[in-house]
């Protein structure tokens, strides 16, 4: 298994054409290891091993009529339990779902089937996927693979572990306020946050999702760009020849820098210095609309998250962790003309983001101000729980806000990540500046 576990999902299948790696080989090592490692019921809500097989081996023929689908057919992959997988019970992290057992595929997982890609399994996430902590006492809550005692983030939380911990070569989650790049950065991963309607949320369980978005979690950028092809039955995005020679990227000063805890200070300030040593011109970005969008959040993403899942809750609030069924609940207070009002607010942000960055390549900041948090902590400090809990998705959150395709990239430092926002629709762009920059950062 040791020589799987480190190998991109990249070289895993370019093993694959060269005829040097057996997919069904391949994804028996990985379920073997699963269901043999530690954590795994930490990680895992369901190992699908029939369907995993029954995919490797039609990978597999493929591969020997020289027919693949797909630089990854024949790569295992790992999905967010809120992704519906027919006839595989997916309940989002909550005991509100028990026992929900969709007849369909959603449609992201089937596309990336239908390009060969092996459904390896279900991971445990943040109870709807309404925290950035990864903390979920409901169901399952992993590891960060850097610290034992510390939540791995959210609330793709399984998603990071299962790749971190080498039980998956990449895997699958959801972002609405930083869900896929706080786990990333956490887990020393590549978090991409697509832009909000690129990749389909049918057969997604919603959380609210005017900001709901689908994306992955990964060891590289390569990794990144042949995931969102997958998913997205595209052309990969050309990566050749990336480079960091004049591109201008804008530090972003407002709100993203206040409240910057030591190491991931640190980290962030050692990353900046190696861009611009590879050639990026480094412009400091002050953006005060952000102070008025970042209150606003508090109505646009309760209102809709309460309205989306109000009857459910209402009708077994007990099934709930207290943390998170009061976040929820937090959305009774806005009237209709509040959320309208706070939306039209938000696109004239928007707007005026779009004119204050048109220049840039991208923006800069660090991808959460905190290192993870410890777990026992979290459940017997609910002060404790508030502050971290908010200080984990702010910076993130900026990039949901202002629309834009996000990158998280890990540092060198454990568990502090870089983050990159660009353009709406940029995913490729920014891609290749995250392959520059993955280079230099390493």
């Amino acid at each position: 298994m040791s020589d799987y576990s480190s190998m991109t999902a990249a070289d895993l299948g370019r093993g694959i054409e060269a005829g040097e790696i057996d997919p069904v080989e391949l994804v028996t090592a990985f379920l073997d290891a699963a269901e043999a490692h530690e954590h795994a019921p930490r990680i895992f809500k369901h190992l699908t091993r029939d369907r995993a097989l029954a995919e490797a081996k039609a990978a597999r023929d493929r591969a020997g009529l020289g027919l693949r689908r797909h630089p990854l057919d024949g790569v295992p992959v790992s999905w967010k339990d809120l992704f519906d997988t027919a006839g595989v019970e997916t309940c989002a992290g909550s005991d509100l779902l028990k026992g929900r057992v969709p007849a369909r595929d959603a449609r992201v997982l089937q596309t990336a089937t239908l390009n060969g890609l092996v459904c390896l399994g279900k991971t445990h996430m943040s109870e709807l996927a309404f925290s950035g902590l990864g903390l979920n006492p409901i169901t399952q809550t992993p590891p960060c693979v850097n610290d034992a005692a510390a939540v791995p983030g959210g609330s793709s939380s399984g998603a990071a572990a299962s790749v971190a911990f080498g039980l998956a070569p990449v895997a699958v989650g959801s972002d609405t306020g930083g869900s896929v790049r706080i786990p990333s950065a956490w887990n020393d991963l590549v978090g991409l946050k697509t832009t909000s309607g690129r990749l389909s949320l049918e057969g997604v369980v919603p959380l609210a999702a005017k900001f709901d978005t689908v994306g992955p979690l990964c060891r590289t950028v390569e990794d990144a760009a042949l995931m969102l092809s997958a998913l997205e039955g595209s052309r990969v995005a050309d990566l050749r020849g990336a480079s960091l020679k004049g591109a201008r990227l804008g530090v972003l000063q407002t709100i993203a820098l206040d409240d910057l805890r030591e190491v991931p200070g640190a980290a962030f300030e050692q990353g900046c210095q190696r861009l611009q040593e590879a050639g990026a011109e480094l412009i400091p970005l002050d953006f005060a609309p952000l102070h008025d969008a970042m209150g606003d959040a508090a109505i646009l993403y309760t209102a809709e998250a309460w309205a989306t899942w109000r009857g459910t809750i209402e009708a077994n609030p007990d099934a709930m962790f207290p943390r998170i069924r009061e976040r929820f609940e937090a959305g009774k207070l806005p009237n209709a003309a509040d959320y309208i009002a706070a939306w039209h607010r938000l696109d004239a942000m928007r707007a005026r983001w779009a004119e204050a960055t048109a220049s840039l390549d991208a923006v800069i900041a660090p991808t959460a101000p905190i290192l993870p948090p410890d777990a026992a902590r979290l459940m017997s400090d609910p002060e404790y729980y508030v502050t971290e809990n908010l200080l984990a998705l702010r910076n993130t959150r900026i990039g949901n806000l202002t629309g834009g395709a996000g990158l998280s990239l890990p540092t060198g430092t454990p568990s502090c990540g870089l983050m990159f926002i660009g353009t709406p629709m940029g995913e490729e762009h920014l891609l290749r500046l995250g392959a520059a920059a993955e280079a230099c950062l390493k």
